[in-house]
């Protein structure tokens, strides 16, 4: 199966039915159509792609779908970074953290936290 690429309209709905545990349409739309400006056509054909794609499991319900996630949130994220790093930085954790590091909204206190994690990354490995 090739990497899962969800779009950004996708990953909205993603968030909605992770949260959710599982959704109708209905709810999905409830949920994402005035926040997002969408219509109910938008949204059902954003709900089919992610099922075509595996990321939603859609079961009937009466007449209608219930749809469930198929892959994890972390699984999502873990895919999208490394997608990110791969794009964006060819690969190189270090470009990565240096350019987030520099940048001047990271705080004090967020690379005192990022210290923190890398020092314990470190003790593990």
């Amino acid at each position: 199966m090739p990497p899962l690429k969800i779009s950004d309209a996708e990953w909205d709905v993603m968030q909605v039915v992770w949260t959710l545990k599982k959704a109708t349409a209905a709810e999905v739309i409830d949920e994402l159509a005035e926040a997002k400006e969408w219509n109910h056509r938008t949204i059902r054909t954003l709900l089919g792609r992610l099922v075509e794609k595996g990321a939603l499991t859609a079961q009937t319900a009466g007449n209608r779908n219930v749809y469930k996630a198929a892959i994890s949130r972390a699984q999502c994220v873990k895919l999208e970074s490394s997608s990110f790093l791969e794009k964006i930085f060819g690969g190189d954790v270090n470009s990565l953290l240096a350019h987030f590091i520099r940048d001047p909204q990271v705080s004090a206190e967020d690379l005192a936290e990022l210290q923190k994690l890398l020092d314990k990354q470190r003790k593990k490995n």
